[in-house]
This record gives C-alpha cells, sequence and structure tokens, in this order.
C-alpha cells in the first residue's frame, strides 16, 4: 500500500508473525529503470527481512522486464509482486494497474517479460489484480488463466471491480470461481479481511490458497499474528487495550524517525495515529492533537494522558479504515 507498507511499517507487521510475506510500497517501473531517487528509498529493506518482495507496477513490457532485471540483478529482491488492481485515476489513466487486465494481449506480453526476466535469478513472479474494470467488463478468470499460462507463481485477487474502489462487499464468490479456473497455481483472496475468523471462512467457502490483507491491517499490525493463530487452529488473543496500541504506536514512530528524519516522520505517522484508534473510545480534542503531532516527544507525552486501560467498543475491529 503507497504511502504505508514502507520498512518500519513491515518491521512493525514482522514483529507479529514473522514467517509471512509483507510486500513493500508499490514503485512505477520507469522511475526503477531511471533510478529516481525516491523510488530507491522506497525500496528500502532491513538488513533482516526475508523474503524482500518487491511490488511494482507498469503497462510496458519492456520497461516493466527492465525494471524487474535491474534489481534481481543487484540481489535486492527475493519475490516480485506486479500490481494489477490498483483503481487510482492517476494510474488507470495512464493504462495501468487495474486497465491492463482489459488488454489481454497486453497483459500476456507484460508476464511474459516478467517471468523472463525474474526466473534467471530464481525469484517468482506474482501478481494481484480486480474482478474487472466494471461489471460489464469482468476479467479476472481470463487474467488468471494468462497468468498460469506466463508462469506467473501465484495470484491474488482483490473482489472488487476497480469501479469500486473499495466500496461494497467484496465478492467472494469471484475468488471462488477463480480458483477453480486455475487449480494448478495458488490463489489467494483479498477483500473484507477485517478478523481473523474473516480469513478462515474466506479459504473455507472459496477454497483459495491464502490471503492477501490491505487496509484491515491499518493501525493493526498484530492482525497478522492473529491469522497465523487462527489459521493454525489456535486461540486468537483478545483485542489489545489502548495501553498496549500506544506501545505498539510508539514504536512504529520510533522506527519511522530515522527512516524518514523526524519531522517528515511525524507528518508522515499522523494518519497513523487515527487508524490505531479506530474502535477505540477516544475523544475528538485528543484524535485532532495526534493528528498534528510534529515531534516524537509530543507523541510520548500525549500518549501519557490516555488510560492504558481502555479497551475496544463492540464490533472496533470491523470498523472501516483506509
Amino acid at each position: 500500500m503507497a504511502g504505508v507498507t514502507n520498512a518500519p511499517f513491515r518491521t512493525m507487521c514482522r514483529s507479529f508473525a514473522p514467517g509471512l510475506v509483507y510486500v513493500n510500497e508499490m514503485v512505477m517501473a520507469t522511475a526503477v529503470v531511471h533510478g529516481n531517487l525516491k523510488t530507491e528509498r522506497m525500496m528500502t529493506f532491513t538488513a533482516d527481512e526475508q523474503p524482500r518482495s518487491l511490488q511494482v507496477y507498469g503497462s510496458d513490457p519492456v520497461i516493466l522486464g527492465e525494471a524487474i532485471r535491474t534489481v534481481c540483478a543487484q540481489g535486492r529482491v527475493d519475490h516480485i509482486d506486479i500490481n494489477f488492481g490498483c483503481p487510482a485515476a492517476k494510474v488507470t489513466r495512464k493504462g495501468g494497474g487495474a486497465a491492463v487486465p482489459a488488454k489481454p494481449n497486453l497483459l500476456r506480453a507484460i508476464l511474459r517479460s516478467a517471468v523472463a526476466a525474474a526466473t534467471p535469478y530464481g525469484v517468482p513472479v506474482t501478481i494481484k489484480f480486480r474482478k474487472g474494470l466494471y461489471d460489464s467488463l469482468l476479467t479476472y478468470v481470463t487474467t488468471g488463466r494468462i497468468a498460469a499460462e506466463e508462469g506467473i507463481a501465484a495470484v491474488a485477487l482483490h473482489a472488487r471491480t476497480a469501479e469500486q474502489h473499495y466500496a461494497g462487499l467484496a465478492d467472494w464468490n469471484a475468488i471462488g470461481e477463480l480458483k477453480a479456473a486455475v487449480p494448478e497455481i495458488p490463489v489467494l483472496g483479498n477483500g473484507d479481511i477485517w478478523e481473523a475468523a474473516d480469513a478462515v471462512r474466506m479459504m473455507r467457502e472459496t477454497g483459495c490458497d491464502g490471503v492477501v490483507v490491505g487496509r484491515g491491517c491499518l493501525g493493526r499490525p498484530w492482525l497478522f499474528r492473529d491469522l497465523v493463530e487462527a489459521l493454525n487452529g489456535r486461540p486468537v488473543p483478545p483485542a489489545p487495550t489502548l495501553g498496549e496500541v500506544c506501545a505498539v504506536m510508539a514504536q512504529h514512530a520510533r522506527l519511522l524517525v530515522p527512516h524518514m528524519t523526524e519531522p517528515i516522520a511525524m507528518r508522515d505517522f499522523r494518519k497513523h495515529t487515527s487508524w490505531y484508534f479506530t474502535g477505540y473510545p477516544v475523544g475528538g480534542e485528543v484524535r485532532r492533537q495526534f493528528s498534528s503531532v510534529s515531534t516524537y516527544t509530543e507523541l510520548e507525552d500525549l500518549i501519557a494522558t490516555l488510560d492504558p486501560a481502555i479497551t475496544i467498543v463492540e464490533g472496533g475491529e470491523r470498523i472501516r479504515r483506509g
């Protein structure tokens, strides 16, 4: 997720569930090829991060292949994920993101180029996509078949159309249909996983091989621990108290500071405070103060004013984020 899944956030997620795959912020293939400095910073991985998973997007097979070949040759990645799910107009207008699967020949050329670039380095390529651009143009089954034919290691379906963005309910039936269409490769489901029980239910109802979590982890890096417990048939820990949430918040902010410098880090962290407080009865004025925090010391001082014993409201885990 752009602007969210940087190295500090991934570190927080790994602290709760170290054995999972955490994908970095989506980067543009063209920017990788041109050595854009901002993109270079976005492709930062910590020394202990395994696997190093890079998500890239683009609509030119040659450029995408060159970008993948570059990062693989440099030994910077262990996994490439191509994002064909982004519904943002600034991406789809350029023919990228969710618009690519509407052009099956282009999609095939991109995937062929990507796999050819990554295979010599032993780096698997996966893709993420949506049901289609809109209900009258559904492309997910065709996309899955092309992916399987071109050597893609796994596919992930966000079970909404691009037109929906994040509105309405995800169509989990589509995930089951995709799995039936491409039984030879792993199919991962995405959409409306807010609690660990949702992941269990999705896999049971659709037959998918795993799940991808997006907005559900915003302000909740412990969700991945819950997923591991639930999918292994173990009890899921209760939701953290506000004091426990604040401890995670503070650690997250501490990691951001050296990654970005304090002024930039604290501005970036403001959006996270809203997500961390989702579902907790924290007053509007307190939220406003957190949303304007400018130093780490200020964040610590604000945290000290909160009641650590406060618990999440009933159904708070299911309140939408992002």
